[in-house]
């Protein structure tokens, strides 16, 4: 074998291994769980049945791997000690937040929540969490959220219509999705960056909320959904096939 005949070989060797390296890796990378951070506790829902709920029903559609903080007791104000650490995010793909912490109002304990997602941690955002800090003058919150809602309507089982019909996050939702019994929020705002995927509309004045979206906020993907009120919600397939195609969306995931 002559020394061109040599070379060549070890060339097309050598490709075959970087290239079996590159698939070996991805493959590896895909494989890997997604690491989730779940903030929740507050005032009025069943966090505990919620956060097992969430776990299971996510699980069904990607791997994660959870850590679950229940922090604040059962109240409408509370300051809880994870937010302490400037690095509080550090390590995780995403963040959960299903809290509900209301007439928490201190700008500088939220500003240490919300920067960490301007720097590009990703977000999942849930009911609640979007009525948390609203007695809060600092509009941080409400930017990272996409949305603004100070109040909701009462519980009812309200039909979903998709208005974003080619994006991911909504793929196999079905076209007839009615909730099981939950709260509409009222949306007083879309931030600019935010774009609603469904709406529904109001029982009381006909109009159409954004009741899941995705908002752009810093360097972070956030998706939110203002159902989830109910055990009923946390219990429906649904519901929980749409949060976790949100947490697979936000975290980079899921394709465009």
């Amino acid at each position: 074998m002559n020394r061109q005949m040599i070379t060549s070989c070890l060339t097309r060797a050598l490709t075959l291994v970087a290239v079996v390296g590159l698939v070996s890796a991805q493959a590896e990378e895909k494989q890997k769980p997604v690491r989730a951070l779940l903030i929740t506790g507050g005032c009025c829902h069943n966090y505990k049945f919620q956060s097992k709920a969430l776990i299971e029903g996510v699980a069904k559609e990607a791997k994660v791997e959870w850590k679950v903080v229940n922090e604040g007791g059962t109240g409408t104000k509370a300051k809880i000690d994870l937010y302490s650490d400037a690095d509080w995010a550090k390590g995780y793909d995403v963040v959960v937040h299903n809290e509900c912490f209301a007439n928490t109002v201190d700008e500088d304990y939220i500003r240490s929540i919300t920067h960490a997602h301007k720097e590009g941690v990703p977000a999942v955002v849930i009911h609640c969490a979007m009525h948390t800090y609203r007695a809060s003058k600092t509009d941080d919150w409400r930017q990272f959220l996409g949305v603004t809602s100070r109040r909701h309507e009462h519980q009812s089982r309200y039909p979903v219509k998709k208005v974003a019909l080619k994006h991911p996050i909504l793929k196999g939702m079905p076209e007839d999705w009615v909730t099981p019994k939950d709260e509409l929020y009222v949306i007083e705002k879309m931030w600019p960056k935010a774009r609603a995927l469904a709406t529904s509309k109001s029982e009381r004045d006909g109009k159409e909320y954004a009741v899941a979206w995705t908002n752009q906020y810093g360097k972070a993907r956030v998706f939110g959904t203002t159902y989830g009120h109910s055990d009923a919600t946390f219990s429906d397939p649904v519901f929980l096939k749409l949060v976790a195609r949100g947490l697979l969306w936000a975290s980079g995931k899921l394709k465009d």
